[in-house]
């Protein structure tokens, strides 16, 4: 016969385990492109766990029905780290830019910050944003962690 404190010892991980498993489900979400009926806009990038010094390849995706308007040719890129400090932004010009369904623009970041240092290790927010044809504005993110 098990102890009873072996019995709740085991049933307290089997619960805390299920219930971490389901965060990572949701901080890690894989399903970086979905097509959807309306406005929408998707970041791929070919994986989310990168070395350091590592190029990384940005893909935003107009995913959705109908054309998105940028307000300048970044397409609205910024790579910020979880606090929300701006760490990088691709340098544009005020030219409005436009996505109409399905197409794509791709970026590459060589992980080197605005103010011309590395990026250190850590999570690091990619999001893009943009207006639809009513100008409401569409807005995506995703999150990639740079490793040693």
């Amino acid at each position: 016969m098990l102890a009873k404190s072996l019995v709740i010892f085991i049933c307290v991980g089997l619960i805390s385990g299920f219930a971490f498993g389901v965060y990572l489900i949701d901080v890690k979400n894989t399903r970086q492109l979905v097509f959807v009926d309306g406005p929408s806009i998707s970041i791929v990038t070919e994986k989310f766990d990168f070395k350091k010094n590592e190029e990384i390849k940005i893909r935003i995706v107009n995913s959705g029905t109908t054309p998105l308007t940028f307000s300048d040719s970044s397409y609205g890129l910024r790579i910020t780290g979880l606090s929300g400090i701006l760490m990088y932004s691709p340098i544009s010009s005020q030219v409005t830019s436009q996505l109409e369904p399905g197409d794509e623009i791709e970026f590459l970041w060589d992980q080197i910050k605005d103010d011309g240092d590395v990026a250190l290790e850590g999570l690091y927010k990619i999001s893009a944003k943009g207006t639809d044809e009513q100008g409401n504005k569409v807005e995506k993110s995703t999150t990639v962690t740079i490793w040693k």
